[in-house]
Order: structure tokens, then sequence, then C-alpha cells
């Protein structure tokens, strides 16, 4: 599996995660879902 494919996956947790009527503090686990995804989205440009 590709790195991308491994922060894809990630990200879908932490969204998942994030919907859920837990609590977390400090950090909001949509927004490290959302960057994480945008992580994802954006390697091939990184990594080229």
């Amino acid at each position: 599996m590709s790195t991308q494919g491994v922060l894809y996956i990630i990200a879908v947790i932490l969204l998942v995660l994030a919907a859920l009527p837990i609590t977390t503090r400090g950090i909001s686990l949509a927004l490290l879902g959302a960057a994480v995804a945008l992580l994802a989205y954006a390697w091939p440009v990184l990594t080229a």
C-alpha cells in the first residue's frame, strides 16, 4: 500500500472518530483528519 493510501485511511479514521460523541482535550479530531486528508491529497506534489 502506498503512503498516500495510508494517509487517506488515517484521515478517514480520524473523521469517523470526530463524528462520535467523544470529547478530546486540546485538539479537534475533525481538524486533524482534514489536515491529514489534505496532506494525502498533496502527497504526489510534495514528493515529486
